[in-house]
């Protein structure tokens, strides 16, 4: 009979194969970073809305802030993607998403209902997906390490 130790390391053993390789990793990669895509798709094709967001949070000049957004997730998306300086965007996805959260989902100010319950929602995802960076950034270098990789 199997232990749970060993029941978890014989299971570990079976999945690592499949579930480690670069098709999965880009897969749950691109999951990771779809919104950071499609946000800034929404933003170049509606650009008065982008505008209207911007303005929405206070952000002024909103052209600018808009414009930088829409690069900056464009660009640390792909450098995700391309895995060329991972660590570094996963990081400044995990900065800009946790900085982003505190603006858009101040749940603490709302009264209690509907409208406060689903920004406690979205902030707690958020601080989620900022963590999901972090991990990201972590495995990126430890990977770097092993391998031999100092820089990139």
């Amino acid at each position: 009979m199997l232990s749970l130790s060993s029941l978890e390391n014989h299971l570990a053993a079976r999945l690592r194969r499949g579930l480690a390789s670069r098709r999965i990793v880009f897969v749950g990669l691109l999951a990771l970073c779809s919104a950071y895509i499609q946000g800034p798709l929404t933003k170049i094709f509606d650009f008065p809305g982008a505008l209207a967001e911007m303005d929405h949070f206070g952000l002024h000049p909103a052209p600018l802030f808009a414009v930088g957004v829409i690069v900056f997730e464009l660009l640390m998306s792909a450098l995700i993607l391309t895995g060329f300086y991972r660590w570094a965007a996963a990081g400044a996805l995990a900065a800009f998403t946790l900085a982003a959260t505190f603006l858009a989902f101040r749940f603490w100010e709302l009264p209690p209902g509907m409208e406060r319950a689903m920004a406690t929602n979205g902030f707690f995802e958020h601080i989620g997906l900022a963590g999901a960076f972090l991990l990201v950034a972590c495995y990126d270098l430890l990977e770097r390490a092993s391998a031999g990789k100092a820089g990139q």
